[in-house]
């Protein structure tokens, strides 16, 4: 399947960011296609700051010529711009397939408005409809994290690439959980937080974001929930 053409997308979220805006900058490919966007507009004049959710993000927006912050110098930004892997209709969110869901958190919570870039393909009815729920765990808690998350009918399997644990930016591993729809999103939550060594979960709920849906036919729409 060829990749989408995010380009309609990301100049309705461009407007989203405009100059003297404090951006956070999320990971995936909808994510890199606005930085790329971003960085147009930067290249003819717009002047903006952001903050990358990912070391990679930060690469892309260097290379491209997107001013870099952080949060120690920024700690308030007006948007936050990402993509998602499950959208439900309540707006609650699936994130994480990128290995970033730590700081994409840290970097939404510290914006005023939260904005999400998704195709079609993403939207579901209930969250956990495509079946993966990724988990951040330290590496010491890798067994009985493991355990634990298996005791609650999730099958975790650690994320490897080239038969290596992949190891995000923060230094810790992925625990990918096998899963179906889930009836409880909340308490399942609230159970993966109480774990020792999880550092952080795919869910995203009860945030409230800006979700801008890409069609097939190449429109643009807003999901629900509404602007806040």
């Amino acid at each position: 399947m060829p990749p989408p053409d995010f380009g309609p997308l990301v100049e309705r979220a461009l407007d989203f960011a405009p100059a003297g805006s404090r951006v956070g900058l999320g990971t995936g490919r909808a994510a890199a296609a606005f930085v790329e966007a971003l960085a147009a507009r930067v290249r003819g004049g717009l002047r903006v700051v952001a903050v990358p959710t990912s070391e990679a993000t930060a690469d892309l927006a260097r290379r491209l010529g997107v001013p870099l912050t952080t949060l120690d110098e920024t700690p308030e930004l007006d948007v936050a711009i990402d993509g998602a892997d499950e959208v439900d209709p309540a707006g609650d969110l699936i994130k994480g397939y990128g290995g970033a869901l730590v700081r994409e958190r840290i970097v939404a919570a510290a914006a005023r408005r939260f904005v999400i870039l998704v195709g079609h393909e993403k939207l579901v009815p209930v969250l956990g409809t495509r079946g993966k729920l990724p988990v951040e765990v330290v590496p010491f808690a890798r067994g009985p994290a493991a355990r634990r998350l298996a005791a609650l009918g999730l099958r975790p399997e650690l994320r490897c690439r080239d038969g290596r644990p992949v190891v995000t930016d923060n230094g810790d591993y992925i625990l990918d959980c096998g899963t179906g729809p889930l009836a409880d999103p909340a308490r399942l939550e609230a159970d993966l937080r109480d774990i020792p060594g999880v550092v952080g979960t795919g869910l995203f709920l009860g945030m409230t974001p800006t979700v801008l849906v890409l069609h097939s036919d190449g429109t643009v729409a807003q999901y629900p929930p509404a602007e806040r």
